[in-house]
């Protein structure tokens, strides 16, 4: 039986991840500072008796290491999903990326070499392209040109961890995230307009005009996938995830959304193709790295929004 830390424990993805280290018979160490994480969400481990939970900072290297210390055995993997996740929050204040997207990263290197923990799996995100327009992203494209500070501390942070491959750390993956999507939700367009149309049923206003166009995953995928790279060969791997499709537009989700929620409720959309300052409206994702590795998502975006917008509003609205 492996133990696993996993950091920014009790957050969306992190929840998922931990259940399926549990169920197949792992032990969990799962810390969050609780800033974007919420306790409620690791409620249902608390009896389990291979789950810990501490409240860290885990951009604290004493706390950090504090925490492995009391652990009681020797950490095998990390799992490293601590980070903002309110772009616009950082677009704001650069610092609260700063520090818990990159500052987070740096730490858990250090403690990782303190401790010696031989492997990093790392939430990286498909914000660190940038705007590519409509060239096809694989992992190889290049230069990177972030435009927004989330993207930016995940650029970064990658760079440390490459480096600390070259010089202590013996293996290290990195996932590319597209927009994961599905419960226990905290945040992402289908939450948002969840909580809109509970707010005001006849009335649904979008950011942008609707026409920005992703690529969405179903968390179930998205775990599956992270699970089938760490068991891959290599010391240093660096996959984008997602669908194989080019995505769907807001305007579907919205219209999906409002369907489920307020069948009578009008739409109101926005002007421009950005939804806020340092969206990327439409990227055409790559994933033929990992399909190559003999993985394959079982739902394509339209079916992972269809079938994320009734878990949430089930879980939101209690129907």
């Amino acid at each position: 039986m492996d133990l696993h830390l996993i950091t920014g424990g009790a957050g969306f993805v992190a929840v998922n991840l931990a259940r399926r280290l549990l169920a197949r018979g792992d032990a969990v160490l799962a810390l969050d500072d609780l800033s974007r994480g919420r306790r409620e969400l690791v409620a249902e481990f608390e009896r389990h008796e291979h789950f810990t939970f501490r409240q860290v900072d885990c951009s604290n290297l004493d706390e950090l290491s504090t925490a492995i210390d009391e652990a009681g055995s020797q950490v095998a993997h990390v799992w490293h999903m601590a980070a903002n996740s309110d772009i616009p929050a950082g677009v704001a204040d650069p610092r609260i990326d700063r520090d818990r997207t990159f500052q987070t990263t740096f730490a858990v290197l250090e403690a990782m070499r303190r401790h010696q923990i031989p492997e990093l799996h790392f939430a990286s995100s498909s914000a660190i392209y940038g705007d590519m327009g409509d060239c096809e992203i694989h992992e190889d494209i290049g230069p990177l040109q972030p435009i927004s500070n989330y993207g930016a501390m995940k650029l970064a942070s990658e760079a440390q961890i490459r480096a600390a491959v070259e010089a202590f750390l013996p293996r290290a993956d990195i996932f590319r995230f597209p927009n994961v999507i599905g419960v226990p939700a905290t945040h992402g367009v289908i939450f948002d307009f969840v909580h809109k149309l509970r707010a005001t049923p006849d009335r649904l206003v979008v950011l942008g005009d609707g026409t920005q166009q992703k690529a969405y995953l179903h968390v179930d995928d998205l775990i599956d996938a992270m699970l089938h790279v760490s068991g891959l060969d290599g010391r240093y791997k660096v996959f984008n995830i997602g669908p194989k499709d080019e995505g769907v537009t807001v305007r579907m989700i919205a219209e999906t959304v409002r369907n489920r929620v307020s069948p009578g409720a009008e739409i109101v959309f926005g002007q421009g193709n950005r939804g806020w300052v340092g969206d990327v409206p439409r990227f055409r994702y790559s994933t033929r790295r990992l399909a190559d590795s003999g993985w394959a998502p079982r739902l394509d975006s339209s079916q992972a929004v269809m079938r994320a917008v009734d878990e949430i509003a089930r879980a939101e609205l209690k129907d």
